[in-house]
C-alpha cells in the first residue's frame, strides 16, 4: 500500500482504449491504492497512431481487449465488444471508463455496472466546443453520454468547467491533475553557474506540432549577448526537417538524440530554462521536479495548472512573437529563473504528480459511492 491512508476498499476495474507506456506508472500506483485489487482492460491502437503502448503490469491484473476501430476523424467509433465478458469475470465493485462517446461499447458497461448498483465515474480532459459536418449530433451524443455516468473525473480545472457546463451536477465533477512524473524525493542536482551561457532545453517526440521552427526563431531574435545553447532531447519522424530548418535559423541548436530515465538527469542538471514550445509533451512535468522554469504553449487545460506566473509563462499556440517576447523576458533574469525553478519543484512536489493523481481517484471513488449509498 502507498504512504498515504487514502484506500478504496473494494475491486476497482478501469477501462481504456489503449494502455500508453507512459501511462503505465500511474494504474501502478492507482492498483496499490485498491484493497481488492484491480483490474485494467484495454487494446491496441490503430497502426498509424504509432502509440507505445505497455504490455504488462506489475500491482495490476491487465486483460487484453479487441479493439475494432470504425472510420476516422469526427465519424471514428472504437468498439470492445468483450467488455461485460470482462465485467463479468472480474465482478468489481467500481469501475473508471474514459469519458468518450466514441466508444460505443462503453455504454453497454455503464449499465451492467449500474443495473448492478455499483458506481461508474468517466475520466477524461474536459467537454471542449466541437466543430466539423456533425458536431450538433456530437454534442448531443456527448452530454448523453456523460449524464449517464455517476460521477467524471477531469484531467484539469478547466476540463472541470467544461463539464459542469454541460450539465454533470458539481457535486459529482473531480480533478485529478495529470500527472507524468512521482513525486520528487530529492533536491535537483544544481550544475548551473550564472557566469556562463544560458542554456535552453527541450524534450520530446520530433514531430511538427512541437513547432521546434518557433524556438530557433525565438533563440535567433535575441541579442548575440544572450543567444542560450539550445538542447534539443528525442528522435521522431521530423528530426531531419528540425535539423535543417536548426542548420538555416540557429546554427547554435545541439540534438543530442532520444534520452530516457536516469540519462535525462544531467540535461537537465545544466539546463536554465524548458521550453515546449508546441502541443503535448509529458516532459514539462519532468523539468518542474527537476527544477526548472518553463514555458509553455497552451493546450488542452493541464498546463494552465502546471504553469503559473510563479514558476514560468504559457504562451499563445503558434504565436512567434509570444515565444519571442517570454524567452527574452526569461532569459533577462538568471535569479528570478533560479526562484522559479524552486517553485516548479515545490508543485511537484506537494500537489501534481502520480501520487496525488492516485489518491485524487480514490477520494472520487469513494465520494460516488457514499453518494450513492445514502
Amino acid at each position: 500500500m502507498s504512504g498515504t491512508q487514502v484506500s478504496f476498499s473494494g475491486k476497482l476495474a478501469v477501462q481504456q482504449r489503449v494502455l500508453p507506456s507512459y501511462r503505465a506508472p500511474f494504474f501502478e500506483e492507482l492498483a496499490q491504492l485498491c484493497q481488492n485489487g484491480m483490474s485494467l482492460f484495454a487494446g491496441k491502437p490503430r497502426l498509424e497512431e504509432a502509440i507505445q503502448t505497455a504490455d504488462e503490469l506489475q500491482n495490476a491484473k491487465l486483460v487484453h481487449a479487441k479493439n475494432w476501430h470504425v472510420l476516422s476523424g469526427p465519424f471514428y467509433l472504437c468498439y470492445q465488444p468483450e467488455i461485460t465478458d470482462w465485467l463479468q469475470a472480474e465482478q468489481p465493485d467500481a469501475l473508471v471508463v474514459e469519458a468518450n462517446s466514441r466508444y460505443p461499447s462503453t455504454r453497454k458497461a455503464i449499465r451492467w455496472m449500474q443495473t448492478r448498483k455499483r458506481p461508474v465515474l468517466g475520466w477524461g480532459l474536459g467537454a471542449p466546443p466541437l466543430d466539423g459536418p456533425i458536431a450538433g449530433l456530437r454534442k448531443q451524443a456527448r452530454r448523453r453520454f456523460l449524464l449517464s455516468l455517476d460521477g467524471v473525473i477531469a484531467y484539469s480545472e478547466r476540463g472541470a468547467v467544461e463539464y459542469r457546463a454541460v450539465g454533470v451536477p458539481a457535486n459529482r465533477v473531480f480533478v485529478a491533475h495529470n500527472a507524468a512524473v512521482p513525486r520528487p524525493t530529492a533536491q535537483p542536482e544544481k550544475q548551473r553557474p550564472d557566469h556562463r551561457q544560458p542554456v535552453v532545453l527541450f524534450v520530446g517526440r520530433l514531430q511538427a506540432r512541437k513547432r521546434l521552427d518557433m524556438l530557433f526563431s525565438a533563440c535567433a531574435a535575441l541579442p548575440a549577448e544572450r543567444q542560450p545553447e539550445l538542447v534539443i532531447i528525442g528522435d521522431g519522424p521530423d528530426r531531419e526537417l528540425f535539423e535543417s530548418q536548426a542548420q538555416a535559423v540557429y546554427p547554435a541548436a545541439r540534438f543530442v538524440g532520444a534520452k530516457h530515465d536516469a540519462e535525462l538527469t544531467p540535461y537537465f542538471a545544466a539546463a536554465d530554462l524548458f521550453v515546449l514550445p508546441g502541443t503535448g509533451g509529458l516532459a514539462v512535468q519532468q523539468a518542474m521536479a527537476n527544477g526548472l522554469p518553463v514555458i509553455v504553449a497552451q493546450g488542452d487545460g493541464t498546463q494552465e495548472d502546471l504553469v503559473r506566473p510563479e514558476n514560468g509563462w504559457l504562451i499563445e499556440p503558434d504565436n512567434q512573437q509570444s515565444l519571442n517576447d517570454r524567452l527574452a523576458q526569461a532569459l533577462s533574469d538568471r535569479g528570478r529563473l533560479r526562484k522559479m525553478g524552486q517553485e516548479s519543484f515545490r508543485i511537484t512536489v506537494e500537489e501534481i504528480n502520480l501520487q496525488q493523481m492516485a489518491v485524487k481517484f480514490i477520494r472520487a471513488i469513494n465520494t460516488i459511492k457514499q453518494l450513492g449509498e445514502s
